[in-house]
């Protein structure tokens, strides 16, 4: 044994387990796995634990007494739930029988007790609890002992807080003490110890606040000096948003003590906020794990942590945030007034949170969860801020943060993102004076579709690099049912490939099969009447005929993509078309009337000054909802700085107009944007115009537009087509009358289909930059120099070689922006190599250009014939 781990100068490790962690027997298999790696490892080991999940809301619920049920009920339910968990580790059932009978008779005296009864009530279940653990491990034969957390945890004394907030909210001392390790060694190597319970100086049981079990394992840390903290529960760590809401979320793998105590303040749920304060000041690391997933590495608190420059990490909200707004024009220049209204606040225990300022206005919030705001601590609140001023305290409000390093220095590049906000009531913008958030107190009901929104725009695919991003939830949950990893249907035809290039310096090469398989699984969407392929996507003949074959419409965004669509295809008639043109001219309209094709109308002006063209006829309108979605903001296609689309509120406008007119609005239409891959959006999409169909008699077709998803990277997951289903076909029992679902895909049918190839010109050597200089650029493939767009780029003539160069991929185009892939790691690549860039069936040829008087690439079906 090394002298770091001789018996009396041991060094610890603290894990800490949630409720979610000990209430099943499997995970106390884990638990016990934990604690004997440690030990293995030489550390002694304090086991922090919570009260089984439930039990504290239970405990909680009868201190108010319009939720207070009978004592013996809630002791019947508190004890079936532990007798359970001994069953299911073989435990005897009368272990907590003493704790037990303790609990009986606090319950029974509820109804006349106060604060110090209270605390110790609610620090029944993490007693019960770490008794069960403690007998448990040590049945298993590892050396453990309980530990009465009172014993070590000394609650701080303050005069100026509250009494319910000193015996129910307590903050403990967090100073090292040499001597306790020491102590527990002499005990056992291995203690478990409730969390949350602490005693004050009069030994009397205060507790933490709620998650305050968290704050009692990095205290322990901190008096022990402890080697590192690791918090287990039922997510692995910090997230971008909340992934049970969000589950494109991001894992954050590793973060400074700053950024996490931001993020844990402002409303992320794997921590407590307070428990980040002792292990800083210690510069203890701590971990977060989850209890089932020992394989995920989670996110990691450390001093070594390193700054990435400025950027958002994550999207959080607050709910049951207190608003109280101050009011009066004689606040104005008057010496000392914030002073005396501060302390009202002081003088109630009360700790204020954000605060804006204007010559007439306070507004300021209260965090519940650093603060008792029960009905009447608020009305005294009232009654002696009254004296001061006007007074409205809102309780129902939220708040919205995005949290990261400098904000203050990205706000112009946050100017689009913040255009979800402008239908929304905004009762306060703050910006931390650290520069670690910005942060919009909004109504409560709003705050989950604004992170939503914002997540999707401000975070789209882990901008920041992998030392700062990990997987999604998605990635590290969705593959647990099932979802093998898809293989690339190019990876099997890599031969004919290779042969199709042959002579030939660059081509698009489209996989019809491919083409085809994507319009079947949209075709079995139960939700879904009718499938338009927008044709823009790629305008092949031969993907045109796959995918009519296949009972596709087609939608054009001109007049002569139609005209395209009808030569090419023979059997298809004018009124099987859906035209939405933008900004397209008179005549281009009038043409398109007589020629019968089905129009869509996505601007007012055209009712009102050319409305008697369309008298008597039947148009779709297409509806701006309100913010766009999408990889790039030069994809999202509503919102204010998007061009499509008639605002909501035109709605009556419109209507008024179109009956003037004789003209019938069978159809409404909105598209967000390209590239979504979660199916809220055309949930939200189907609410949204669900609610405008109400306001006009004639609809019966919705088209919920396009931009469905394609993954960019191989460990991407696709689009959920059972959820998108599964949750159209709820929402279509909820519209006002039946319709028609219409969706109007183009990437998503095409994208995947479609690869270029391209044969190596050149490599060069710049310092430690490396190109690969291939014989077509911008010029065929536009879309990473104009979207910033990521492909998927092998070389497919040393497809199975070991990619072990990083390159920069570029083209022939007299332009800096003629990159294609940046730092790909390839194989050494040599001049007449083929290169092959992946999803570049949609929005490739068809973007293609004669810049520099380079001939774009040309356009190959697999089976060789050309068009």
């Amino acid at each position: 044994m090394s002298s770091l781990q001789s018996s009396d100068k041991r060094a610890w490790r603290v894990l800490k387990f949630g409720g979610s962690s000990v209430i099943r027997a499997d995970h106390w298999r884990i638990i016990a796995q934990h604690v004997r790696d440690n030990l293995d490892a030489g550390f002694g080991v304090a086991v922090v634990v919570s009260a089984l999940r439930g039990v504290t809301d239970l405990l909680e619920a009868q201190l108010n007494p319009e939720t207070r049920q009978a004592a013996t009920d809630i002791l019947d339910e508190i004890k079936s739930r532990h007798d359970l968990l001994l069953e299911e580790l073989g435990l005897n059932q009368q272990l907590l029988a003493d704790p037990l009978q303790e609990l009986a008779t606090r319950l029974a005296v509820i109804d006349t007790a106060g604060p110090p009864e209270h605390a110790a009530l609610l620090g029944m279940g993490e007693i019960l609890s770490s008794r069960l653990g403690a007998a448990w491990l040590a049945a298993q034969g590892l050396p453990v002992a309980w530990l009465d957390s009172r014993e070590v945890l000394q609650a701080e004394e303050d005069a100026r807080r509250g009494t319910r907030a000193a015996y129910l909210s307590a903050q403990c001392q967090a100073l090292p003490d040499p001597a306790l390790g020491q102590r527990l060694s002499a005990r056992a190597p291995a203690v478990v110890m409730p969390g949350f319970v602490a005693a004050n100086a009069r030994g009397e049981t205060v507790v933490l606040g709620r998650g305050g079990s968290d704050t009692s394992a990095t205290t322990l840390a901190a008096l022990l000096e402890a080697d590192r903290v690791e918090i287990h529960s039922d997510v692995p760590g910090l997230f971008t948003a909340d992934p049970r809401r969000i589950p494109t979320a991001r894992l954050l793998k590793m973060v400074s003590y700053r950024e996490a105590q931001e993020l844990a303040a402002m409303g992320a749920k794997a921590l407590h906020p307070r428990s980040l304060i002792p292990v800083h000041q210690q510069r203890i690391p701590l971990w977060l794990r989850q209890t089932d997933r020992p394989d995920i590495d989670g996110t990691r608190i450390t001093p070594e942590a390193r700054d990435h420059g400025a950027q958002v990490k994550a999207i959080v909200q607050r709910k049951n945030i207190t608003l109280v707004s101050l009011e009066g024009i004689d606040m104005w220049q008057q010496v000392g007034f914030l002073a005396d209204v501060f302390g009202e606040f002081k003088a109630l225990g009360l700790s204020v949170d954000q605060v804006s300022t204007s010559e007439s206005n306070v507004t300021l919030t209260l965090d519940p969860g650093a603060n008792l705001t029960d009905e009447g601590t608020l009305e005294t609140l009232r009654q002696r801020l009254e004296r001061h001023c006007r007074v409205d305290i809102r309780r129902d409000c939220a708040t919205v943060s995005l949290v990261g390093l400098g904000i203050r220095t990205i706000l112009h590049r946050l100017g689009p993102a913040l255009e979800v906000f402008e239908q929304r009531r905004i009762f306060q913008v703050s910006q931390a004076a650290n520069d670690l958030n910005l942060t919009f107190v909004v109504e409560s009901r709003h705050a989950d579709r604004l992170v939503q929104q914002l997540h999707q725009q401000v975070i789209p695919g882990g901008v920041g690099g992998d030392s700062v991003f990990g997987p999604t939830w998605e990635q590290l949950f969705r593959r647990e049912r099932g979802q093998p990893a898809r293989r690339r249907w190019w990876e099997d035809e890599r031969e004919r490939l290779l042969a199709l290039l042959d002579g030939k310096e660059s081509a698009y090469v489209y996989h019809l099969d491919t083409v085809r398989a994507a319009a079947r699984r949209l075709r079995g969407l139960k939700a879904v009447d009718r499938v338009l392929y927008s044709m823009k996507a790629n305008s092949h003949p031969a993907i045109l005929q796959a995918l009519v074959e296949e009972g596709l419409g087609i939608e054009c965004v001109s007049l002569a993509e139609a005209r395209h669509a009808i030569a090419g295809l023979g059997s298809l008639k004018p009124a099987e078309l859906l035209l939405t043109p933008n900004f397209a001219s008179r005549q281009e309209f009038v043409e398109a009337r007589d020629a019968g094709l089905r129009l869509t109308v996505d601007n007012s002006y055209i009712l009102e000054h050319w409305g008697r063209d369309l008298a008597g006829h039947e148009i779709f309108l297409r509806l701006d909802p309100g913010s766009g979605l999408g990889h790039h903001k030069m994809v999202r296609t509503a919102g204010s700085h998007a061009k499509f689309g008639v605002p909501l509120s035109e709605i009556e406008r419109i209507r008024r107009m179109s009956e003037a007119h004789d003209i019938r609005i069978i159809g409404l239409h909105a598209h967000t944007g390209s590239g979504i891959l979660h199916p809220d959006n055309w949930h939200r999409s189907l609410a949204t115009l669900g609610e405008a169909a109400s306001e006009l008699a004639d609809v019966r077709v919705i088209n919920l537009g396009g931009g469905l998803g394609v993954p960019d990277r191989r460990d991407e997951l696709p689009l959920d087509l059972a959820t998108l289903d599964a949750g159209l076909l709820q929402l279509r029992h909820e519209l006002v009358r039946p319709v028609e679902i219409w969706i109007e895909p183009g990437r998503y049918l095409v994208s995947e289909a479609g690869v270029l190839l391209a044969r190596v010109n050149q490599t060069k050597g710049k310092g430690d930059v490396r190109y690969v200089g291939i014989a077509t650029g911008m010029n065929s493939l536009i879309r990473p120099a104009l979207y910033g767009a990521w492909h998927e780029i092998v070389n497919l003539s040393r497809l199975h070689e070991a990619g072990d160069h990083v390159y920069n991929v570029v083209g022939p185009i007299c332009e800096t922006g003629d990159i294609l892939g940046l730092d790909r790691l390839l194989p050494q690549c040599r001049e007449g190599d083929v290169m092959l860039i992946a999803n570049t069936g949609a929005y490739g040829a068809a973007m293609a250009s004669r810049y520099n008087l380079r001939e774009p690439a040309r356009e190959l079906i697999l089976d060789g014939r050309s068009y």
